[in-house]
């Protein structure tokens, strides 16, 4: 008996997992690395605002270059020949994180790891996608792609726990270099593989009216440069940073081919183009909310949520004390102060004070207070902030063979959903939780307590159910109503759809600091995927009409 799924899938699936741990481990460390005073362990010392910027600019972009890469992969490289450029760049550009702290050759690093994902993410979903376009895979095609992105959370849950362990033990750019060796090791799993896989990496022939290459270069990729260079350099900034300016301005050359795309396209195309860019649209809310989870989510581990560990020697709290597995008990560097909002620096960049007790005092409950107080001979160990990165992985992991199983029970009756339908289902479950944060604030008390971390836990559980039903889901319907000259393209779209949604957490995340109440940040959130919600709906029944129309 013929299996349902293609020899080529297990060995996509662990490059595919070693590379999200290299991309995963980055992005748990990320913004903690960029805001850890420089006297503290090494950090970069950047202001909290700032480096949730550079934070969203750098995921944005990520996701941004997908939309090149996957053109040149249709029409030039060739789908190997992307993931092997896309691969050797990125774990070049991890490494180079670990080696260099200059600032010039930091950003040399990320543009690095930009361009290798721009090569290498659209190709390898596409790829997978071609594997299923034969019988008798075709029918599990979205199962395929639930498979596949469970692996991706296989890597993003595993680089936490080896990151927290690299820091600790060695240092910040020991963990960086880490996620370089896993990226390199996708690799040479993707080689050993590629019999099986090398028949649908074949690729699509020229067709009349296809867009070429100058074109792209010509009327996309040279305006889009223009375009983000009139953004960084007008006068002031109009949405927050001229970062954010330069990039926003970038994506309307790209939005507006994507757009053109449509009205270009041949009769019997248009439906199927449309019905993508109407995805793109809706999703591109959810990624806003959901890539809080390097900023605004770490923050709240970081500083509002209780991540002690049992006593484990006995020396005197006030001299010596463990954070993320540093000991400061003979440090001559001072541990600065952080302030109300929990900000070593002031966003014009001034220190808030020179020396006083860790941050993590600040808003310990009165029962731990007391506990203290009562045991002043202890020694406190911290679980490491990055660790509650792994929560969103581990419930991918748990709850994957649920959610396929659950699709498969109603498949076998008649009654599954479309794939549209799993995406705007996914839209309403993700703004729940944002709920469950609301609730937590309320638990602690709006910050002046820490709360539990299961709070976290939950959130994460309720947004990973959403994110089941809409991020693999997009992948798969991508790759159903795709024309097949243009499959690896509209593959970018739907990365740059994820592209502006990344920046756009960026921007959620620096106004965290405007909000007294932060039940309030939260709730804009929940009204943000409500609204993609409810804008889902409106579409659904035309974009079913038109997956019946195509066969799927």
């Amino acid at each position: 008996m013929k299996s349902k799924h293609p020899k080529g899938l297990p060995y996509l699936f662990f490059t595919e997992m070693w590379e999200r741990f290299g991309y995963y481990l980055i992005l748990g460390i990320f913004v903690l690395y960029l805001i850890e005073p420089q006297g503290m362990g090494g950090g970069l010392g950047i202001t909290d605002k700032n480096a949730d910027d550079i934070f969203g600019t750098y995921i944005a972009l990520t996701y941004l270059t997908p939309f090149i890469g996957g053109f040149l992969a249709d029409r030039v490289l060739g789908y190997i020949k992307s993931i092997y450029l896309g691969g050797i760049l990125m774990a070049a550009g991890y490494i180079g994180l670990g080696l260099f702290k200059e600032m010039s050759l930091f950003y040399a690093s990320l543009a690095l790891i930009i361009v290798g994902n721009g090569f290498f993410k659209p190709t390898i979903s596409t790829l997978l996608g071609n594997l299923y376009s034969e019988e008798p895979y075709k029918a599990n095609k979205d199962s395929g792609y639930n498979i596949f992105y469970m692996g991706i959370n296989i890597g993003a849950f595993i680089c936490n726990i080896i990151a927290a362990f690299m820091r600790n033990k060695f240092g910040w750019g020991e963990a960086f270099i880490t996620a370089g060796v896993g990226m390199l090791l996708g690799l040479v799993i993707f080689s050993i593989g590629l019999k099986h896989y090398k028949h649908a990496a074949e690729m699509k022939p020229v067709q009349e009216g296809d867009t070429k290459l100058s074109q792209i270069l010509l009327k996309v990729f040279v305006p889009a440069i223009i375009a983000g260079a009139i953004g960084w350099f007008i006068p002031g900034n109009l949405i927050g940073s001229d970062s954010t300016d330069a990039f926003i301005f970038a994506c309307i050359p790209v939005i507006y081919f994507y757009v053109s795309l449509y009205f270009k396209s041949k009769p019997e195309e248009k439906p199927s183009i449309g019905a993508l860019l109407s995805i793109f649209l809706i999703s591109m809310f959810f990624w806003a909310v959901f890539k809080q989870n390097g900023t605004a989510l770490t923050r709240w581990a970081n500083y509002y949520t209780d991540r002690s560990v049992p006593a484990a020697a006995e020396k005197p709290l006030e001299k010596i004390y463990m954070v993320e597995g540093i000991d400061y008990a003979d440090s001559k560097e001072p541990i600065p102060v952080y302030d109300d909002q929990f900000r070593a620096k002031k966003e014009n960049g001034e220190p808030v004070k020179a020396i006083g007790k860790n941050v993590y005092f600040n808003n310990i409950s009165p029962e731990q207070k007391s506990e203290i107080e009562a045991k002043p001979d202890s020694k406190i160990f911290l679980y490491n902030t990055e660790l509650f990165q792994s929560i969103n992985p581990f419930w991918v992991i748990v709850l994957t063979p649920i959610i396929v199983g659950a699709w498969m029970f109603l498949r076998k009756r008649g009654k599954e959903p479309s794939t549209p339908s799993k995406i705007v289902l996914g839209l309403f479950i993700s703004a729940l939780s944002c709920l469950v944060m609301v609730w937590a604030v309320q638990a602690g008390d709006n910050g002046s307590m820490k709360v539990s971390p299961w709070w976290l836990v939950a959130s994460y559980g309720v947004i990973t159910v959403g994110e089941l039903c809409l991020s693999p889901m997009g992948l798969s319907f991508v790759s159903k109503l795709s024309p097949a000259r243009i499959t690896a393209l509209m593959m970018g779209g739907f990365f740059l759809a994820n592209s502006v949604g990344n920046k756009l957490s960026g921007i959620l995340a620096s106004t965290w600091y405007s909000y007294e109440n932060k039940a309030n940040y939260f709730l804009v959130n929940f009204a943000l995927l409500i609204f993609a919600t409810l804008l889902g709906l409106s579409m659904l029944k035309r974009l079913n009409k038109i997956m019946k129309e195509k066969g799927h």
